[in-house]
């Protein structure tokens, strides 16, 4: 008598597609953050990508619609897990004060491992669509309130708008550092830079109106 079929068989099939799927478009945007910091949006093509990736020019079209798609969902995938590990911070803090030296823990790490899309946030925002660049922007404000809510609670008698610029000028302070590092030997700056970065910012937020 014949086995039975594996009725498991096809949904680990599945499984294993969806994973490898997931795997290939997350290549993809790695490679997109590596060409577009180098070279600009314009000058890299759908076949620079598919090469850099491991992947055929035309097999981009089976995980995105076109270049732009990338470049879109690159920045809203780094907004989105920006706003949503700040939000973990936060919740797991047991005070202000903590959750502040968290975020800004937490930002630090995630400059100092991103610099190639924090230049391309920089120079190819205004390729986005409008609808990608409205989202985009609404996650961005999502992480800054995140921030200022923080804020309030060291400095409660200041107010919101100059919350609002200390969170900003810290973003401009740790998100600026990567591009200096990298030219005087990553490695060892980053190693440096992560402690005097963390310092200064919680010096700035902190500081009395």
């Amino acid at each position: 008598m014949a086995a039975p079929p594996d009725q498991g068989a096809a949904p680990n099939r599945a499984t294993q597609r969806s994973r490898a799927k997931e795997t290939r478009r997350q290549a993809l945007l790695s490679a997109a953050a590596a060409l577009f910091a180098a070279n600009g949006f314009n000058r890299v093509s759908l076949e620079d990508l598919g090469a850099a990736a491991g992947v055929s020019g035309p097999a981009v079209y089976r995980h995105f619609p076109g270049k732009q798609a990338v470049l879109g969902a690159l920045l809203l995938t780094v907004s989105q897990d920006l706003l949503d590990g700040g939000r973990r911070v936060v919740a797991d803090a047991a005070d202000p004060l903590a959750a502040l030296g968290r975020l800004v823990q937490f930002h630090v790490d995630f400059a100092l491992s991103n610099p190639d899309v924090i230049r391309v946030q920089d120079r190819d925002f205004s390729n986005l669509t409008d609808d990608d660049q409205a989202h985009v922007r609404a996650l961005q404000r999502s992480y800054v309130e995140l921030w200022v809510d923080v804020l309030a609670g060291i400095h409660d008698a200041t107010d919101t708008a100059d919350l609002r610029m200390r969170a900003h000028a810290t973003f401009g302070l740790i998100n600026s550092t990567p591009h200096s590092v990298r030219n005087h030997g990553r490695r060892m700056a980053i190693k440096s830079a992560r402690p005097l970065l963390e310092n200064m910012a919680m010096a700035a937020l902190t500081a009395p109106g």
